[in-house]
């Protein structure tokens, strides 16, 4: 005979079972206000615009692209990858500006504004996997420990996806006193691994809270979420903004291109800075995540449609995980942006800079690129003379 005690002892022993890196569901009241956000129906989160989650096309299509050799040479690094050792002392002394970013690499950045220090989605794990022995791996050392960025105010997850919520680092963030904005359902993940209530702020699109002085915005995205072997889609992903006593600026998470850029710098904008998610795109994904040209799109919707402030290329250089080339996001962003006159920062991993200052500009990355094809230029016919050979392919460092 079963009965709700013998049920509920059932989903302990399952819930045991489950691998910690899963994090855990939302239960209780966390649940219920999942069921109650506008944004959630017909048993998942909606996206703002109608969303194709997984790949397109020919799945034989997309896995002759991962295997052909040629290919997996192209989309890792020829050579080791230039990282600034973040210390200390390039900490230590307070941005003159009032506002200094440091890329860690893939979508992890150091914001210090206004006085204060925000973290988004750090990884400090080898691997964005819930196993420590398979899945992408590092293609750079992290710039510096946890330990050496000193007090963090506050940490910022954009969603629950292993390269941007890591196992190994918010365990050891939660044995510090920082504070976590995150949105709806993924407080159950942190709680799961040790991080108490009393330090979750869990926002839904649109919701704000305040730490500090610092005015932090859950804004919409248009990606997906989920961890574990059957994802019920119960937690939400999100872009943020982060408004201070001076400065304001914007980190996307993951997300494809969608009209409600125009709406997110209408209602927070314009941003002093922007950190736009611009790799690991594919034609196969095309819904959850952008292009540089798309990223770029994105910065200037968010800036009133114009050229303005320091877009911050992430989600690349880190980790392989799109068939484009490694080197190709920095590419293609600096031609884009040239075109458009916009200012970007192209830091090493660890480099931090200050977007009112002389902003780092060098691609760094040509010196350890493998071959890079330029599929988005369009050469005009007449700089080409009649009967020269094409070529479509050069050395990042020839040019």
């Amino acid at each position: 005979m079963t009965g709700t005690g013998s049920d509920r002892s059932s989903r302990a022993r399952l819930r045991s079972l489950r691998p910690e890196s899963f994090g855990a569901d939302p239960e209780g009241e966390r649940l219920a206000r999942v069921h109650r956000s506008p944004n959630f129906g017909n048993g998942t989160f909606q996206n703002p615009e109608p969303t194709r989650r997984g790949p397109s096309g020919s799945t034989v299509a997309l896995a002759r692209t991962y295997f052909e050799k040629e290919g997996r040479a192209r989309r890792a690094p020829a050579g080791a990858i230039p990282v600034h050792p973040t210390t200390v002392a390039d900490l230590a002394r307070p941005p003159a500006t009032g506002l200094r970013l440091t890329w860690m690499g893939h979508s992890g950045v150091l914001a210090e504004i206004d006085g204060h220090r925000v973290l988004f989605d750090p990884v400090w794990g080898d691997r964005c996997s819930p196993f420590p022995f398979a899945g992408p791996k590092r293609l750079h050392p992290v710039p510096a420990p946890l330990s050496a960025l000193g007090p963090v105010d506050v940490v910022v997850i954009s969603h629950d996806h292993y390269d941007h919520l890591d196992l190994p680092t918010i365990k050891e963030l939660a044995t510090t006193d920082t504070l976590f904005a995150v949105p709806l359902g993924v407080g159950a993940h942190l709680e799961r691994w040790g991080v108490p209530a009393s330090r979750l702020r869990e926002l839904d699109w649109n919701e704000s809270t305040e730490v500090d002085g610092l005015r932090l915005t859950a804004t919409p995205a248009r990606h997906f979420c989920g961890r574990g072997l059957r994802n019920k889609q119960h937690t939400l992903w999100a872009s943020w903004v982060v408004r201070g006593a001076g400065h304001r600026i914007f980190h996307s998470g993951d997300t494809g291109y969608f009209s409600g850029f125009r709406e997110i710098g209408a209602d927070h904008g314009p941003f002093d800075a922007t950190m736009i998610q611009l790799g690991a795109y594919s034609e196969f994904w095309t819904d959850i995540h952008m292009t540089p040209a798309e990223g770029l799109r994105a910065h200037l919707d968010l800036q009133g449609g114009g050229p303005a402030g320091v877009l911050l290329p992430i989600h690349w250089g880190t980790f392989n995980l799109a068939p484009h080339a490694w080197a190709e996001p920095g590419e293609w962003t600096k031609d884009a942006a040239e075109e458009a006159g916009q200012a970007v920062a192209f830091p090493r991993p660890g480099e931090p800079f200050e977007p009112a200052g002389k902003l780092p500009a060098e691609a760094w990355w040509r010196g350890v690129s493998q071959p890079i094809a330029h599929p988005w230029r369009r050469p005009k016919p007449a700089q080409t003379p009649a009967g020269a050979p094409a070529h479509d392919l050069d050395l990042a460092g020839d040019r």
